[in-house]
């Protein structure tokens, strides 16, 4: 079968919930990716950053055959000898307590509201559905009903009523908002700390620190969704650690399933994660025993590779290059480490750019008709990367 073949089966029997680059990805490996027909991409994307160590890294991929001949799958009605060194690995990477595994990323961010809420009532003494939690505009948490009932997207949430109550959203980057908006009943403030779906939005300089020192101030807790920023994405393990405005809770995935499988968490400190008890919350595959194996895979790549020096080292090369390209409709090259986007004038449509850098051996993605992000993954080597640059120029400087 050819690519046209595979695609013509995914719109002939696949939701239309997608509007993927016309491209089937049918090998990959490290930072390059091949179709069905032998051409090769280098793959600018990292499936948003849930590649971070490359495609099928060989310690990851070992990690995961050594599991299958053991055991995959035990539930939470019982302890296998996986998650408990998973969790403990994961515990000393991020410097917590305590972690909670579960899927994807979305069921993070609804296990740190869950548990942001149940603190609110239980260790703040707010009464229960009265809880507020802060959030920001065009902020990207997440699919579900709770999640978008945080968005400011219409995409997102156009007739999907009636919406959660208890979320309040102010502009992103204002940190004065946020302290302005916080009330008794405030118990958490939720933020990525760079705005990936949103174009690779990066915040003024304090606003991390200042929203920590806000959430200290009133006793409410600061909720970082670092699921695409995290595991050394921005040049630091964390993207909160380029200004030391240490969250209350994390929420984790993508890159912590090393681009094998979904796997995902929040971590915080036994003063928050207490508030969970037997029953309260939970997952069938949370912390089962074939994600735990990859899990602990995924984390020593990152550490033993030095990724996030990597990352920082080589996304400075990536936005001084593409910003000296000649390029009229381009405006602005922005981002950390290696998550990274280029921004067209308003009103210009970057699809038709996409499409021209797949053609020339490049795969990107745009993002709100105007932007076009840039993340490959961690592992890319600079020669990889101004191979990168050259197509990126050759294609930028055909723009009219």
């Amino acid at each position: 079968m050819k690519s046209q073949d595979f695609i013509a089966l995914d719109e002939r029997y696949g939701a239309h919930n997608y509007h993927p680059l016309p491209v089937v990805i049918s090998w990959a490996e490290g930072c390059r990716v091949k179709d069905p027909e032998g051409k090769s991409y280098l793959d600018f994307l990292s499936a948003y950053s849930a590649v971070n160590q490359g495609h099928r890294h060989p310690k990851i991929i070992k990690a995961a055959k050594d599991q299958l001949d053991s055991s995959t799958l035990t539930s939470r009605a019982f302890h296998n000898d996986k998650m408990g060194p998973f969790l403990k690995k994961l515990c000393d990477f991020t410097g917590y307590e305590c972690a909670l595994p579960m899927n994807t990323g979305a069921e993070a961010v609804e296990t740190a509201l869950k548990a942001a809420r149940r603190w609110g009532v239980e260790v703040k003494g707010v009464q229960n559905g009265k809880q507020e939690i802060i959030c920001v505009d065009d902020n990207f948490h997440g699919r579900t009903i709770a999640v978008i009932s945080m968005s400011s997207d219409p995409d997102s949430t156009v007739n999907y009523g009636p919406y959660v109550p208890g979320f309040k959203r102010v502009p992103y980057g204002d940190a004065k908002a946020i302290e302005g908006a916080i009330t008794a009943n405030t118990v958490a403030v939720i933020v990525e700390p760079i705005q990936g779906e949103a174009g690779v939005v990066t915040p003024p300089e304090g606003y991390l620190k200042a929203i920590r020192e806000s959430c200290t101030k009133h006793r409410v807790l600061f909720i970082a969704d670092e699921i695409q920023t995290g595991f050394c994405r921005t040049g630091k393990r964390f993207a909160w650690q380029h200004e030391g405005a240490r969250p209350d809770i994390m929420c984790l995935g993508k890159a912590l399933g090393g681009g094998i499988m979904p796997v995902s968490a929040i971590v915080a400190d036994h003063a928050v994660m207490d508030v969970f008890t037997p029953g309260t919350h939970g997952s069938t595959f949370g912390g089962n025993p074939l994600a735990s194996a990859i899990g602990v895979a995924a984390l020593e790549v990152l550490e033993d590779e030095r990724l996030d020096e990597n990352a920082e080292r080589l996304g400075a090369i990536f936005r001084d290059e593409v910003a000296k390209i000649r390029c009229p409709k381009m405006k602005l090259v922005r981002g950390k480490g290696l998550l990274n986007a280029v921004v067209f004038e308003k009103g210009f449509e970057a699809w038709n750019v996409c499409v021209a850098l797949k053609d020339a051996g490049l795969l990107a993605k745009q993002t709100h008709g105007n932007i076009i992000r840039f993340a490959p993954p961690l592992v890319i080597t600079e020669k990889e990367l101004r191979e990168a640059i050259g197509i990126i120029k050759t294609v930028f400087e055909k723009i009219a």
